[in-house]
């Protein structure tokens, strides 16, 4: 058997999100179809992560297993994008890896995005790709609300309802705000995140932008450990999930 990791790129508003589910269609049953006919094989799809319904990616890594080796890596990822075509997703690359890779428990570290567009005027070429915010935001005092969120803690306070970790305890590695005219990205990095939590830390910094909370109400809220005083989440269709590194 050969390993091979993939590296795909995703629109999720038309996907009940990364995983196989019975309510509708998910970017890994995609995948799974159109390679299991292309190689002639059953072919399962393991992501890096799950991403939830509405979440892009611009570099999801996932990997599968076949009998088949892939001579050509370009000839192979163009007849997989021809078969992919119909749907908003693409492969960009390709790589044979050793038999012990996985694409989920091999990674150390998960880089996700969030873009928001903070004007007054409605979207039109980022709809349903950034999160639009009419009222004008402070992004120095974000930028102070990403320190305080910077390293080990427990992030309960961020994490949803139905989410299944072991541990509330993450490490945020890096944290940064940039603001380019209209456009602010939010971007964090961490081995790996509670569902939900980059949507809410984003929901959270988006009261703190406002003024709806200043920094000591925005710390209190982290602090409490409880989802209640959590500011309601930030929607999907912002959030991007944009490297894996291993």
């Amino acid at each position: 058997m050969f390993t091979y990791q993939i590296i795909v790129e995703y629109l999720g508003r038309n996907f009940v999100g990364w995983q196989i589910q019975k309510n509708g269609l998910s970017v890994q049953e995609v995948l799974e179809k159109v390679l299991s006919k292309f190689l002639k094989d059953k072919i399962r799809v393991i992501g890096s992560g799950r991403t939830d319904a509405g979440v892009h990616a611009s570099e999801q890594s996932a990997h599968f297993k076949t009998k088949h080796k892939i001579v050509d890596k370009n000839t192979f990822i163009n007849s997989i994008n021809f078969f992919l075509n119909k749907y908003p997703v693409s492969i960009l690359n390709i790589k044979k890896r050793p038999d012990g890779f996985h694409a989920r428990h091999s990674a150390k570290e998960r880089v996700y995005k969030y873009f928001i567009i903070n004007r007054h005027s409605s979207l039109v070429l980022d709809k349903n790709k950034a999160w639009h915010i009419q009222k004008k935001l402070n992004v120095k005092v974000m930028r102070q609300g990403t320190n305080i969120l910077k390293g080990t803690h427990n992030f309960s306070t961020f994490r949803a309802s139905s989410c299944q970790a072991k541990s509330p305890i993450r490490t945020i590695k890096n944290a940064t705000i940039k603001k380019n005219k209209q456009k602010i990205i939010l971007t964090f990095q961490s081995k790996s995140f509670l569902q939900q939590q980059v949507r809410s830390m984003v929901g959270a910094l988006k009261y703190l932008g406002e003024g709806r909370w200043n920094l000591n109400e925005f710390k209190k809220a982290f602090l409490s450990k409880k989802r209640k005083m959590c500011a309601p989440p930030a929607p999907a269709h912002g959030l991007y999930l944009a490297k894996i590194k291993y």
